[in-house]
């Protein structure tokens, strides 16, 4: 039985490190920082920061790993064990730690003297019960990780491994022998700028499609399902800093640069001083800002109206549009001032919107998650984000949950699986509307048939009805382009009365014609015989006029299609006119297919 010691008093017993086959007197000893990500396109954030922390501690050798979930898993494990590291540390997310405590499962039968540790989010929480079922895991960090990495590598390289030296290490948990220690706990780091820059070290992967950067540590809001609320206070690195890093970054052409900071604008002034710099200095990067648009100011949106078109995406948490819910998580938000702000941001800049909501948090039954779902889809956001709450362990939801008799999965990623207000059913009907809402609305292919549709009734009943239409007939979860405009099409079929359907039709031609090449021979069934196909090669003269009326870059490929509509669905709302369009599709290396659309 693994005996628990919660603090370290004056133990003299020796760790198993002092004989531990990891730990080589021969330098440099070699560490190993690594971490599965989601996706290829992510590039950690987390590994940099612990080698800019750690860099300068001599007699090691410190190299970053990366990996994917998706990659097999004997590959990873054939990389990690060449590595020959002496410490391995693993930075774990729901996402990846099961398949990280399988990894390190496996490492230590081929190499046994490694010195595993994990830190992150995911083993933060219940880290004796993970050390006591993981006995390949040696030691834990919890929290921010900086300067307890930094600590202990510096008492590992020094061989300074006894019981009472690594308990005198804040925040970290270890075994020692048959025990399990938990020192006590670590502070926040209060000045965030003595951490040193990974990016000024060059120490991240800038040619990742996708960059995660941080200006501040913390979130001013408390809400009981997110981890955030566990640290009381924000934290922000110095404008100087946060200057000289975003100017490396898009100096070096980042395509995107991710911030995760939880509440991005929790300063106003400060946020449209960042803002500010990067309109002076981007060259062609795009920015990601988690915000709160019930603290947006009008110098706020006055300074977004002057950011130019696919530059800025908020990413803005709605979560519920219930105010007793939200006061039931501690969700501190003006709904009224919310969505008027996202109705200007839509209206008067050019900034990408999109809104989440969480299903399933308390008092919100169905009926309440489709109203929640109505208020974001009548402000006309470019994304909507659906996702079924998540009771993270840690988190104040845990305790509201057991309080209030939630089911939900004791793996991760601890998803609801029943709560008072929701069965496990109606659960499931909303990840199947979350899915439609990224196949039909948030891809921007849809947008003239979804306008019609939602004349007819509230898209919320669209997307409900459609939600059962696909559960019924177990459509696949994956549909080429032309399937999905088929499948939508059969829907609208049973959605609509038969003289509402020609209508429909003629908006789904528009959405097909804006996707792609409608190609002669492989039209889809839902067109009309009254199409008149022009290419390139049946009037050279025409496309040449268009190549240079429309600025086109040389080597381009251009075809045109031409249609008839009876009406005009370029608005948001279609005008009821007949119209006939000019379709000209332009497809140049590395830009991928655009659509330009001329009266003719």
């Amino acid at each position: 039985m693994v005996g628990y010691l919660l603090q370290v008093q004056s133990f003299q017993r020796q760790l198993s490190l002092a004989n531990h086959p990891s730990i080589r007197y021969n330098f440099p000893m070699k560490i190993l920082l690594t971490t599965l990500h989601a996706k290829y396109i992510h590039a950690s954030l987390a590994l940099p920061y612990l080698a800019a922390a750690c860099k300068e501690i001599e007699g090691i050798d410190l190299t970053i790993r990366e990996f994917t979930i998706n990659e097999p898993a004997d590959r990873v494990l054939e990389r990690i064990v060449a590595e020959e590291a002496d410490v391995l540390l693993f930075s774990c997310y729901i996402w990846n730690v099961e398949q990280t405590l399988k990894l390190v499962a496996d490492l230590k039968q081929i190499r046994p003297g490694t010195f595993v540790v994990l830190g992150g989010p995911e083993v933060s929480y219940g880290v004796f019960d993970l050390l006591d079922r993981n006995p390949a895991v040696d030691c834990v960090i919890k929290g921010e990780g900086e300067t307890g990495c930094r600590q202990l590598l510096e008492a590992l390289r020094l061989n300074h491994s006894t019981t009472q030296q690594l308990g005198s290490i804040p925040g970290i948990t270890f075994r020692a022998d048959e025990e399990i220690i938990a020192s006590p706990g670590r502070d926040s780091i209060a000045d965030l700028d003595t951490i040193p820059s990974p990016f000024a070290a060059s120490l991240v992967d800038l040619g990742k499609p996708l960059v995660y950067y941080e200006t501040s540590r913390g979130c001013p809001f408390s809400c009981a399902f997110c981890m955030s609320s566990l640290e009381k206070g924000v934290r922000s690195f110095s404008m100087p800093r946060i200057k000289s890093d975003l100017k490396l970054l898009m100096d070096a052409g980042v395509q995107t640069v991710k911030l995760v900071d939880r509440t991005f604008n929790y300063d106003a002034p400060r946020a449209d001083e960042i803002w500010d710099f990067i309109g002076r200095n981007n060259r062609q990067s795009r920015f990601h800002f988690e915000i709160a648009a019930d603290l947006l100011t009008d110098d706020n949106l006055a300074m977004l109206a002057t950011v130019p078109p696919d530059t800025f995406r908020f990413e803005i948490g709605v979560q519920s549009g219930g105010t007793e819910t939200l006061a039931r998580v501690g969700r501190k938000s003006n709904l009224e001032k919310l969505f008027g702000n996202v109705e200007k941001l839509c209206r008067d800049t050019n900034v990408t919107i999109h809104l989440d909501l969480v299903a399933g948090l308390p008092y919100e039954d169905f009926d309440g998650f489709l109203d929640s779902l109505q208020r974001l889809i009548d402000v006309s956001p470019h994304h909507i984000q659906v996702e079924p709450l998540k009771v993270l362990k840690g988190s104040a939801m845990r305790r509201i949950a057991d309080d209030e008799g939630y089911a939900y999965s004791a793996t991760p990623p601890y998803k609801i699986l029943r709560t008072p207000w929701l069965s496990f059913e109606e659960i499931c009907r909303i990840e199947t509307i979350s899915r439609l809402l990224d196949l039909l609305y948030n891809s921007g292919r849809f947008g003239a048939s979804l306008a019609v549709l939602a004349d007819k009734s509230p898209l919320t009943s669209v997307f409900n009805d459609a939600a059962q239409f696909w559960e019924e007939r177990e459509i696949a979860a994956h549909l080429s382009q032309a399937g999905l405009f088929e499948t939508f099409r059969q829907f609208a079929g049973h959605f609509l009365a038969e003289e509402e359907r020609e209508l429909f039709r003629d908006a789904l031609c528009y959405d097909f014609c804006l996707a792609e090449y409608p190609a002669a021979g492989r039209l889809p069934s839902f067109f009309s015989d009254s199409v008149h196909l022009e290419t390139g090669a049946g009037d050279k003269g025409k496309i040449i006029e268009l190549v240079k009326e429309l600025d086109i870059a040389e080597g381009s490929k251009v075809r045109t299609f031409s249609r008839s509509f009876s009406r005009d669905y370029r608005s948001r709302r279609p005008l009821p006119v007949p119209v006939r369009l000019l379709f000209v599709y332009i497809s140049a290396p590395g830009k991928g297919l655009q659509v330009r659309v001329l009266d003719l």
